[in-house]
């Protein structure tokens, strides 16, 4: 009795086990099912959302998935035609002929809309947009070769202007001087003549200073030193206009520059202001030479103010061309000079001015040189 329980056992195991084998595959085959289904509904949300809502990888796969149901859809057109226009060749091939034909033109153009057409339609664009560019840039060259050529004609012309009224004067004087050499007005005439023509070479010596690239001698510089050297240069001459220039230096100002490129921009700027507060005749003129770093501590600034007539909007946009001057002795290249210098250290120089109030000139400099990168 006990030998024959253990296959009885065995036997009701292999039963059940026989039993709930098709109830497990179904069960499989009904979470296959499930798991499609809901892949299926995952992809019509995606459908039926906004594209802007979609992360790339979704817009990919969506656009992937209605590229293969198209192309699902072609391959079943395909079969339905082939079991109709088959069996028609065969038995009837007339009428077979027609449904091929029918068809092919169908299946034809539905093929070539989803194989070919979107490459070509991407070759075109590629083409326009190459030939967009093209043009744009052509523009644009040919307005900036148009703004250079005006550029020139302006500097030609102003070059012109700073040379040729000197050498006029100079020329007149001498010719007067020649007409008459035994005349009063001898000594008066050679002076002035000089005058000119000193006028000239300072004109055509501060052009070639702002055509020519100079070398930049790079070392460490205390900025204070650099603006004590260049206040100190018109000593005399505030002495005999009966002003001081007042100092404020928050630091040393220690930076990576030029030190003798640095001194002209600042006795370019104090000059300036010297002949703006002379000009103006005021009964306390002030000029004041402020310096210090930003919070950053990465620069050094400084500023040149004066309390002359200061400048109107027109006059302030101009002050920066080569030889714009509103001085009669000017050559109109010192402040382009100085933003020159500013450039190639890698600083920038301001401007603030009002008409009747006075002028400001900020100028920030990194303490590390110029930075190219």
């Amino acid at each position: 009795m006990t030998k024959h329980a253990k296959p009885a056992m065995r036997g009701s195991r292999w039963r059940r086990r026989m039993h709930s084998g098709p109830e497990a595959e179904s069960d499989e085959v009904d979470c296959e099912f499930q798991e499609h289904d809901e892949h299926e509904r995952s992809s019509d949300r995606l459908e039926k959302l906004d594209p802007s809502l979609l992360t790339a990888d979704e817009r990919a796969y969506r656009n992937a998935k209605r590229r293969a149901n198209k192309k699902m859809a072609l391959t079943r057109a395909a079969v339905r035609a082939a079991l109709i226009t088959v069996p028609l060749l065969i038995f009837l091939p007339f009428i077979g002929v027609l449904a091929f034909l029918y068809f092919g033109v169908d299946l034809g153009r539905r093929a070539f809309r989803l194989f070919y057409e979107p490459q070509l339609r991407e070759r075109f664009l590629q083409e326009e947009v190459q030939r967009e560019v093209v043009s744009r840039v052509r523009s644009e060259r040919q307005h900036l070769e148009g703004e250079h050529h005006r550029s020139l004609e302006q500097l030609s012309a102003s070059i012109a202007h700073e040379i040729r009224n000197p050498i006029t004067a100079a020329k007149s004087l001498i010719q007067q001087m020649q007409e008459n050499p035994n005349g009063d007005d001898q000594e008066e005439y050679a002076r002035v003549a000089v005058g000119e023509l000193e006028r000239v070479e300072r004109s055509i010596s501060h052009l070639l200073r702002y055509a020519r690239e100079e070398e930049t001698s790079v070392e460490s510089v205390a900025m204070e030193d650099v603006l004590e050297s260049a206040i100190e240069t018109f000593r005399d001459r505030c002495l005999r206009s009966g002003f001081e220039i007042k100092r404020e230096f928050d630091s040393v100002g220690r930076l990576e520059a030029d030190p003798e490129q640095l001194r002209r921009v600042v006795i370019n700027l104090l000059s300036n202001a010297i002949d703006a507060v002379e000009a103006a005749q005021r009964s306390n003129p002030v000029i004041r030479v402020v310096m210090g770093e930003n919070l950053a501590g990465s620069e050094v600034w400084f500023r040149v103010s004066d309390n002359g007539l200061g400048m109107d909007d027109q006059t302030r946009s101009k002050i920066f061309d080569p030889f714009f001057t509103s001085r009669e002795e000017g050559t109109g290249l010192g402040l382009a000079l100085c933003r020159k210098i500013v450039d190639e250290h890698g600083g920038r120089i301001d401007v603030d001015s009002r008409a009747g109030e006075g002028t400001e000139f900020i100028v920030s400099l990194p303490k590390g040189g110029r930075n190219d990168g």
